[in-house]
């Protein structure tokens, strides 16, 4: 089945979209996620590749991508270095997205529908990205949110495999 034009996206409370839904400028979608960056070969010193963004992208309420805020708390190698720390890798996310979620005037969370997009920022591909999984030929069956590899597909219900 095709991808359609504009994608939903459940809300999960607890789980990897438990920071979507709506505000007053239109819809939301944030996450703290490690990435590499593309063309990223695993080999020695990956550790200092590997890197924890915390991302806000922005929709309107037709779901067209607006913009998109995206920060790097630091690597891997640096959160194992000081992984208790109040000024942690881990906690430096934390703080960045409770400031940019407290930004978002009259947020609420809840299922979203946005339409595909794609961005680079620090050599990392970010987006929803529409793709053919099903047998490499006819039309794309798949959507997929990076660098976070939450991928969406038919029925289109707004569920997603990882």
């Amino acid at each position: 089945m095709a991808v359609p034009q504009i994608i939903p996206i459940s809300h999960e409370p607890d789980y990897r979209t438990k920071t979507i839904g709506r505000y007053a400028g239109g819809q939301f979608f944030a996450s703290v996620t490690y990435a590499f960056p593309e063309g990223f070969r695993l080999g020695d010193g990956w550790e200092e590749q590997k890197r924890l963004y915390v991302v806000l992208h922005r929709f309107d309420s037709e779901g067209r991508h607006i913009d998109s805020d995206i920060w790097c708390a630091g690597t891997w190698a640096e959160q194992q270095r000081r992984p208790y720390d109040g000024d942690s890798v881990s906690s430096r996310a934390e703080a960045r997205m409770r400031a940019l979620l407290d930004d978002l005037s009259q947020r609420g969370y809840g299922d979203i529908a946005i339409r595909p997009f794609q961005l680079t920022a620090d050599g990392v591909l970010f987006g929803l990205i529409t793709e053919r999984h099903e047998d490499g030929e006819g039309e794309d069956d798949w959507a997929e949110l990076y660098p976070d590899r939450l991928g969406f597909s038919a029925p289109w219900d707004g569920r997603y495999d990882t």
